[in-house]
């Protein structure tokens, strides 16, 4: 570490500098009785797998005053909903969730849009209705997430902006 520029240094001693380890250990490799091989298991009711996931939660309370709903509609169920899409597509890259996946989210489904399509609306309000209460309703929001096709969730924030809101359904692969 670097002294201050005030310590004084005897003329006759030797600068140090870094020196690695005699003995590197080992490479680490899983063997234990949980740990899985390769890819973490996919199917019905088992979710998106990603590092830091519940940083989309701090990121659902930063975006909350942007939600616009309608009648019929709330803000938590909106942001519930999103938020499965959010970390799909974030673990989809193998990453920690960020605020431009929860745009994505919101944008495909018109929460960010004063005046959206009423199809999308009638369509979302079946489908987020109660989501919220994560206990009685897992199963639907599953399906919202399940519901977005990997290709809509691969694309920028910027192409999904561009096609909504005319190309809505395709960006929910209806």
């Amino acid at each position: 570490m670097a002294a201050p520029p005030f310590v004084p240094v005897d003329p006759v001693d030797r600068p140090r500098a870094y020196q690695g380890p005699d003995h590197v250990p080992a490479r680490w490799t899983g063997g234990r009785p949980a740990d899985i091989a390769g890819r973490q298991p996919g199917g019905e009711r088992l979710g998106s797998q990603g590092p830091d996931q519940g940083y989309a939660l701090l990121l659902a309370e930063r975006v909350r005053s942007r939600v616009l709903v309608g009648p019929g509609e709330s803000v938590e169920d909106a942001l519930r909903g999103c938020l499965g899409i959010a970390l799909r597509r974030a673990s989809l890259f193998g990453r920690a969730p960020v605020i431009h996946d929860l745009h994505l989210a919101l944008t495909i489904w018109g929460f960010l849009d004063s005046q959206p399509p009423t199809e999308l609306v009638t369509r979302r309000r079946a489908a987020f209705e109660g989501v919220a209460n994560v206990i009685h309703h897992y199963a639907e929001a599953r399906a919202i997430v399940d519901s977005v096709p990997d290709a809509t969730l691969k694309m920028s924030v910027a192409q999904v902006e561009a096609a909504y809101p005319g190309q809505w359904r395709n960006l929910l692969g209806v």
